[in-house]
C-alpha cells in the first residue's frame, strides 16, 4: 500500500519529528515569533540529529509557481539548508495546507519531499510516517477535494492565476479549512487515525504510526499492545515534537507548561 525505505541506525544520534508549524498565520504568537522559536529549537537539536522529519503543514498556505513562491520563511528555509549542508537528512511531507509543494525545496535546500505516507525501516524499527490527512474511514468530501487539488490539471489551471490573486485565494481557503477541521477534542471511538492504524496492523506490522494534522499530542497503544499511534501536536499551541533514541519514541515540548497536554493510552 505504501512505499518503503530503509535507513541505517546512527549510534549516538537521534531522529526528530515535528508537524504543523502553520507559518503564515498569526495566533497567540505571530508567525514571525513562532518561526524564531522553531529556529531556536532547530539550532539546539542540530548537533544530535541523524534525520529530521517534518510532517506537513509547515506553511499555512503554499503554491509554487514556475518562477514564484510565497514570500517569507527565509529564516526557516536557511536553517533547513544548514542541516542538509551538514549532511543531515531532512524529509518533508506535504500536508493539506501545503500540498502544492513541488520541486523548489528539493532543488534549493536539498530536502526530500514526500506527497504520501511512507514506511521507514530504521535499524530494527518500523515507522509509518505521514501528515495523516485523508487516512481512515469517512471524510469523503475532503478526500474528493484532495484528489481534485492533487490533479495536474487543477494545478496547471491555478498556476494561470496571477500570484497576487492566487496567494490571496489560498489564504482565504486556508483559514476556512482550519476553522472547519481543527478540533482539540479526543474521542477514542471516533479517531480516524486510530481506526486506520488498527486496520493496518491486521495486515502489516508497524512499530510506530507517526502523524500530524490533528493538532493534538497523542501517544496511543494499539490493540496488539506493541504498536503505537503517535500524533505530534503542533507549533501553533503546543510546541511539541517527537524524538526517537535508544529504541524509544517520546514526545517532548519545547516550551514548558504544555506537558499536561499529552494524551496517553
Amino acid at each position: 500500500m505504501f512505499s518503503e525505505e530503509t535507513r541505517e541506525h546512527v549510534p549516538g544520534k537521534k531522529i526528530f519529528f515535528a508537524s504543523d508549524f502553520h507559518l503564515g498565520i498569526d495566533g497567540k504568537l505571530t508567525s514571525a515569533e513562532r518561526e524564531n522559536i522553531i529556529i531556536q529549537w532547530l539550532d539546539e537539536i542540530k548537533k544530535d540529529t541523524a534525520i529530521l522529519f517534518l510532517l506537513g503543514d509547515q506553511f499555512d498556505y503554499w503554491f509554487e509557481y514556475k518562477e514564484v513562491i510565497p514570500k517569507g520563511y527565509v529564516r526557516l528555509l536557511g536553517k533547513l539548508a544548514e542541516f542538509t549542508d551538514n549532511g543531515i537528512e531532512v524529509n518533508i511531507f506535504t500536508g493539506n495546507h501545503d500540498m502544492w509543494m513541488f520541486s523548489y525545496l528539493q532543488k534549493e535546500i536539498g530536502v526530500t519531499l514526500y506527497k504520501n505516507p511512507v514506511i521507514f525501516n530504521i535499524g530494527e524499527t518500523r515507522f509509518l510516517i505521514g501528515h495523516g490527512d485523508g487516512l481512515g474511514p469517512g471524510d469523503h468530501g475532503y478526500k474528493f477535494i484532495k484528489k481534485v487539488f492533487n490533479h495536474p490539471l487543477s494545478q496547471w489551471l491555478f498556476a494561470r492565476i496571477h500570484p497576487n490573486t492566487g496567494i490571496g485565494i489560498m489564504k482565504y481557503f486556508s483559514s476556512k479549512s482550519r476553522l472547519m477541521n481543527h478540533s482539540e477534542t479526543w474521542d477514542e471511538n471516533n479517531e480516524w487515525l486510530v481506526k486506520f492504524s488498527e486496520e493496518y496492523i491486521k495486515e502489516d506490522f508497524v512499530d510506530y504510526f507517526v502523524f500530524g494534522h490533528r493538532h493534538l499530542v497523542i501517544d496511543y497503544l494499539l490493540k496488539n499492545k506493541t504498536s503505537r499511534y503517535i500524533n505530534l501536536g503542533d507549533w501553533f499551541t503546543y510546541f511539541s515534537y517527537g524524538v526517537y533514541e535508544n529504541n524509544q519514541f517520546s514526545i517532548k515540548f519545547y516550551r514548558s507548561g504544555n506537558e499536561t497536554k499529552i494524551t496517553n493510552y
